[in-house]
């Protein structure tokens, strides 16, 4: 018997994750969606979890060597009975209405063979993980272009909430690398094989991301050499656009010492010598701003400042080091993991690539 939606939740060591994941699976007012659960070779299962959801859903568990995310989101691509794929995060909880906001605006628009979601922070998250989400989203971060590309054709989904057709696996081939950008690069190669993708401002997600700020800055400076792993594949990706966290960094870096030389060096009037001081202090405030406007809850907001700190400084410092690396002393090749064999890129620059 064929579904409409098949979900392809990737897992590794995160038992009491996939438990929150299925349970708001549960309450979909839509039930046309199988699950796949796929363990990465994960030495906590959560094959007990799993089995306990077998009379609310229509659920498989699957065990295997470990490869990573990206193959294994393929493992579950092959198994899958749905003329949709659906990939969450196991960190995600899915509001009620997801694939019923799906189902219509797939109804509506027959064309879409590819699709993303927004993410959000859920009333039981910490005032961390609120004010981390924010970051990420807010308009006054780099995170305020991401989610926001409504047009068919543009949009570049990422795989904690993202839907592809049965005909864009197959054209496709699913993932190439495994890790290290591996969403990056399979949303750039769907759209650059002609397929049709975009933004439903209604699939939203709550995705929990990190629960600390060390865990954060580890998370953000992971993405930040993702991008410059990207480039093998797609050369001139790597655009002015993301090395703002990296102009950030040095900006934040240089303006106190900055200001110390206009001070006491040239002997410049304090007023003119704390100058360099006034953007980085401006946008501070306005996050502060925006965020309590946004969420209004001054706890929460007085953590979004720190954390689009984290955010962009982290990025900045991960693309800097691996740039230095890969490209510029060329120590090592930037692809972590094996390289999968897949379908050649057809109409390569039409869109996307």
């Amino acid at each position: 018997m064929t579904v409409r939606f098949s979900v392809i939740v990737p897992l590794y060591n995160r038992p009491d994750e996939i438990e929150e994941l299925l349970e708001s699976l549960t309450h979909q007012s839509c039930t046309d969606f199988e699950v796949l659960v796929v363990e990465d070779g994960s030495t906590q299962d959560a094959r007990a979890i799993v089995e306990g959801f077998q009379e609310k859903l229509d659920i498989q568990y699957f065990w295997k060597e470990n490869t990573k995310q990206g193959f294994t989101r393929n493992f579950g691509f092959e198994r899958a009975k749905g003329d949709w794929f659906v990939v969450f995060d196991s960190d995600c909880l899915i509001p009620s209405t997801y694939f019923e906001a799906v189902s219509a605006h797939l109804d509506a628009h027959p064309e879409i063979e590819v699709y993303g979601g927004p993410d959000a922070a859920h009333p039981s998250f910490t005032d961390l993980q609120k004010a981390i989400s924010h970051a990420m989203t807010s308009p006054l971060t780099t995170g305020g272009i991401r989610g926001g590309k409504r047009s068919v054709g543009t949009y570049h989904p990422r795989s904690f909430n993202m839907g592809i057709s049965r005909k864009a696996w197959e054209v496709s081939g699913g993932y190439r690398i495994t890790v290290k950008g591996e969403d990056i690069e399979f949303s750039m190669r769907l759209l650059a094989h002609g397929l049709h993708s975009v933004l439903i401002q209604d699939a939203h997600v709550y995705h929990k991301r990190r629960t600390d700020f060390s865990q954060f800055r580890k998370q953000v400076h992971f993405f930040g050499t993702a991008r410059v792993n990207i480039r093998q594949f797609f050369p001139g990706s790597l655009r002015p656009i993301h090395w703002m966290p990296a102009a950030f960094l040095v900006y934040q870096l240089t303006m106190l010492p900055l200001a110390a030389v206009l001070r006491w060096g040239l002997g410049l009037e304090p007023v003119v010598a704390v100058l360099p001081l006034v953007p980085f202090v401006v946008w501070q405030l306005a996050l502060f701003v925006e965020a309590w406007w946004a969420i209004r809850s001054f706890r929460v907001a007085a953590l979004v400042p720190k954390a689009a700190r984290i955010q962009l400084s982290a990025y900045g410092q991960g693309l800097i080091t691996e740039y230095w690396n890969v490209v510029v002393m060329k120590r090592r090749t930037a692809t972590i993991g094996e390289v999968r064999s897949v379908p050649e890129v057809q109409n390569q620059g039409k869109r996307g690539a």
